[in-house]
């Protein structure tokens, strides 16, 4: 066998290893029981009980009269949407407590609770950081700003700060592309962020003050970075370059 053969069949083996062995996502790998199994633990298990306030009581029954008679099941995804923002996540006696409101099996709450990534069903801090994954984000910094959203919350991705105040996740795409990279806070959007910017959000939020959201560059929305290159002038007036008769009656 030639030098140049064995050469080329080395360099085939070599890429054949290394394709093998590439991951096909980058998302933190999760164990079963953060996935769809249950396992009682003294912070979440059935014999602690759950009890919606009033306010959210009286809210989840205005939304269940929204359904017939018999379909009132319809309403879990605002049931579960209730008890997060109530506590945060979604435990068992919660899972539970809803499937009485609502008049259903528990095993269709738990199916619901288990196919959503966004139920939260073991606590994730007062405040939920996602950051965004996807092409945009990623070609615009992503991962510097993940790193330094785990530094400035100290907890890695799907962990919970030693304070218990934040719970860091890395998302799908958010919905905000032309304002990448993005970092979403609970329900706030904060857009083209820095890595400064990430640690004066996180500072903010442990002093108890509110961040503004949105683009944090200073544009307005989502307008070209670089300022606006067309649209300049104030539009024309209704029924310009319309003839006067058809304004008559």
């Amino acid at each position: 066998m030639s030098l140049l053969l064995r050469n080329n069949l080395g360099l085939r083996a070599a890429l054949s290893n290394v394709i093998c062995s590439r991951k096909v996502s980058t998302t933190p790998q999760l164990l079963s029981d953060q996935l769809v199994v249950h396992r009682d633990t003294p912070d979440n298990n059935p014999d602690i009980p759950f009890q919606f306030t009033e306010a959210n009581m009286k809210r989840l029954t205005a939304l269940v009269q929204n359904y017939p008679e018999g379909s009132q099941v319809s309403a879990i995804s605002m049931a579960m949407d209730l008890v997060q923002r109530q506590i945060g996540w979604i435990p068992i006696s919660a899972q539970h407590k809803i499937a009485e409101l609502l008049s259903m099996p528990r095993m269709r709450v738990y199916e619901w609770a288990t196919f959503y990534t966004m139920c939260k069903r073991t606590y994730r801090g007062k405040f939920n950081v996602k950051v965004c994954k996807t092409t945009p984000c990623m070609l615009r910094g992503s991962d510097i700003i993940l790193r330094a959203v785990e530094e400035a919350t100290c907890c890695c991705v799907g962990s919970v700060s030693p304070d218990k105040m934040f719970g860091v996740d890395l998302v799908e795409c958010q919905g905000a592309c032309a304002n990448a990279p993005v970092l979403v806070v609970d329900d706030d959007y904060y857009e083209d962020v820095t890595v400064s910017d990430v640690y004066n959000i996180i500072q903010t939020l442990k002093s108890g003050g509110i961040p503004p959201c949105g683009p944090q560059s200073g544009r307005y929305a989502a307008e070209p970075a670089c300022g606006l290159t067309t649209l300049l002038t104030c539009p024309p007036p209704p029924g310009y370059c319309v003839q006067p008769a058809l304004f008559k009656g």
